[in-house]
């Protein structure tokens, strides 16, 4: 339904995208993937019409709506139900449960939605303009970054909203977890060109990697037959019996078109050093309770925890519930009202935590902050640090003030690779990376040879890396001992328990007794395994094909590879065995896609009826 062709879009000197052509069909939902700074929000911004590109054109249908998040944050209706219900369609003013589910999925309570839009935080105002958004169902749907400002629970119940969307959506999100559970096409802007598959991301870094290989091979071939070349006519030029292979060599090269050196793209280098701890445990926390304004109710109260020395521990749990105050704690930055946070002797922690970015002294230049970390070091260890951070060469010499949120994040990631550390504790570190850095962070984090605690709602960091959890639900702080998986399919969320269903305007019934709790969360718990059951086939044919696809398309670079070979050697009979080997692969693949593509049609079926089924569990 939207028709982009020929698109074009510089700055200056720096060319962002050149000839981008793709359209948004139908019901698609299209995951817009890039590295930082490689043009993904301005490519928004030109479909949203708030700029111009340079060349090309932007087609979309009349009547066609085009819905995007709002950041300004200006309210005009007296309660937050008001101010949402302004999203409605004209003639749909009487749907008010419509904008009561949407808002008790994004967080709000009850009582929320009586209140003042003034009365909330920026994170929670800008809930209530996605609300708002979502409410009004275009056409069309931009989202860039809209898990920013939500909780892990918040953004389960977005990726539910999303599997029964009717419309097309597009969303950038550097959330890679969310986006997969979401989409049904990757597009990727890479080398100023743009890509669109259909598929998840995993599939979309595989295909670019592949080429990419491809790509250098023939190059570093090309150049190899091109240096051969250039020797034999230098060698025989002068040799007058030799004159024809000469001119027909010169021919050859003549004709012999060099592919260009892939340019080298900056990218997040993480490695963590550690500090070997000679004993089991990093700290123990004895009945550690805290609260801001000394009295009830406490954000933590009698948390008891002892942490290993190799530990991965996932704190979660809707915002605003105490998770950041946490880590201040374990940190030393608060003090407890009682309990104690016993430290090992040799603990050399490290601390991200999102108040430190602010900390940041805007007079030193990046080099000097990092520098900072571990004083007794060298400068030039500290440039090496700067350039993986991606501030090389002059760019380490800007000043903290002039840097964007990212780029000081970037710089407080650095400062804790400079020295070693037993223990990571780090707030929402994955929230100014883009994809392809939160991977990198990720598998450095799965390296590290000492213990992590961690506050994320990304779920890919919590499913990859998560191996105990500490838990903000129900009004208390409690251990789980269990992955976030065990977790999800033995206790689950309180608050998804009451989220309102699609079951109209009577959905949202208050006053459960106890025990229909109990009996709730028994049946939703049968409902988890019977689901597991059903989808747990169609998910591993699904890694099957995606497997057997990937490995027949490796096999299909080698052989046309190898028929270039045969066909520069002349060798008929190679090259016939080789094009019929080819055609028999591409054949299989093409079929495999098919049965692939109608596997992921059916899971998506199979879990929207789940999705449904479990909703109307909690009515």
């Amino acid at each position: 339904m939207l028709k982009i062709q020929n698109l074009s879009k510089s700055y200056g000197d720096q060319v962002l995208f050149e000839g981008l052509t793709f359209n948004i069909n139908r019901g698609e939902r299209v995951g817009l993937v890039g590295r930082n700074g490689h043009g993904k929000t301005t490519l928004l911004r030109l479909i949203m019409g708030e700029e111009s590109p340079d060349n090309g054109t932007i087609s979309v249908p009349k009547g066609y709506r085009i819905g995007h998040l709002q950041q300004l944050l200006g309210f005009t209706r007296p309660t937050v139900l008001e101010e949402a219900a302004q999203g409605l369609r004209e003639g749909e003013g009487d749907q008010h449960w419509r904008v009561e589910k949407v808002l008790a999925g994004l967080g709000f309570s009850r009582g929320d939605m009586s209140r003042p839009p003034s009365e909330f935080s920026g994170g929670f105002q800008v809930r209530l303009n996605l609300a708002k958004l979502l409410v009004s169902e275009p056409d069309l749907l931009l989202l860039d970054e809209p898990t920013n400002f939500l909780d892990v629970v918040a953004i389960r119940w977005l990726e539910r909203f999303f599997s029964s969307w009717r419309g097309e959506l597009l969303i950038v999100t550097h959330d890679r977890s969310f986006m997969d559970s979401v989409i049904s096409h990757t597009m990727g802007l890479h080398r100023k060109k743009l890509r669109k598959i259909r598929g998840l991301t995993g599939k979309y870094y595989e295909q670019i990697a592949q080429e990419e290989e491809v790509h250098e091979k023939s190059r570093i071939n090309i150049e190899r037959k091109r240096q051969q070349t250039e020797q034999f006519i230098r060698k025989f030029r002068a040799k007058a019996r030799l004159v024809g292979l000469v001119q027909s060599r010169i021919r050859t090269l003549e004709k012999m078109e060099m592919p260009e050196r892939l340019e080298e793209i900056p990218e997040l280098s993480f490695s963590f050093r550690s500090e070997p701890l000679p004993a089991r445990t990093t700290l123990q926390v004895e009945d550690l309770t805290f609260s801001y304004s000394g009295s009830r109710p406490h954000l933590v109260e009698d948390l008891n925890i002892i942490v290993g020395r190799e530990d991965r521990i996932g704190v979660v749990g809707a915002n605003g519930k105490g998770k950041s105050t946490l880590l201040r704690l374990l940190a030393g930055e608060l003090q407890p009202l009682a309990g104690r946070v016993r430290c090992h002797p040799k603990l050399r922690l490290g601390y991200y935590g999102q108040t430190n970015v602010d900390r940041l002294s805007g007079n030193r230049m990046v080099v000097e902050e990092i520098q900072a970390a571990d004083p007794e070091g060298s400068l030039q260890r500290a440039r090496g640090v700067a350039g993986r951070m991606m501030f090389e060469g002059d760019q380490a010499l800007k000043r903290i003030s002039v840097l964007s949120g990212g780029e000081r994040s970037r710089v407080l990631l650095g400062r804790l690779l400079l020295e070693p550390h037993n223990l990571l504790l780090l707030d929402e570190p994955t929230n100014h990376l883009d994809m392809e850095s939160g991977e990198a962070l990720l598998n450095a984090l799965e390296e590290f040879a000492g213990a992590v605690i961690i506050v994320t709602h990304n779920e890919r960091f919590l499913h990859g890396l998560a191996e105990r959890l500490i838990v903000f639900d129900k009004g208390s702080v409690t251990l789980f001992e269990g992955t976030y998986q065990n977790f999800l399919d033995e206790t689950g969320w309180q608050a998804e328990e009451g989220l309102p269903s699609e079951a109209g305007p009577g959905a949202h019934q208050a006053g459960r007794k106890a025990g229909g709790r109990k009996e709730a969360r028994r049946l939703r718990a049968q409902l988890v395994r019977e689901r597991t059951e059903e989808v747990r086939p169609l998910q591993e044919k699904i890694q099957r094909l995606e497997k057997a696809i990937r490995e027949r398309e490796m096999r299909i670079q080698t052989v046309n590879s190898e028929l270039v070979e045969a066909a520069s050697r002349q060798v008929p009979q190679r090259i016939a065995d080789l094009s019929r080997e080819s055609r028999d692969l591409t054949e299989r693949v093409e079929a495999e896609y098919e049965e692939l593509f109608s596997a992921m049609e059916e899971l998506e079926d199979i879990q929207r009826n789940w999705t449904e089924k479990m909703e109307g569990n909690t009515d």
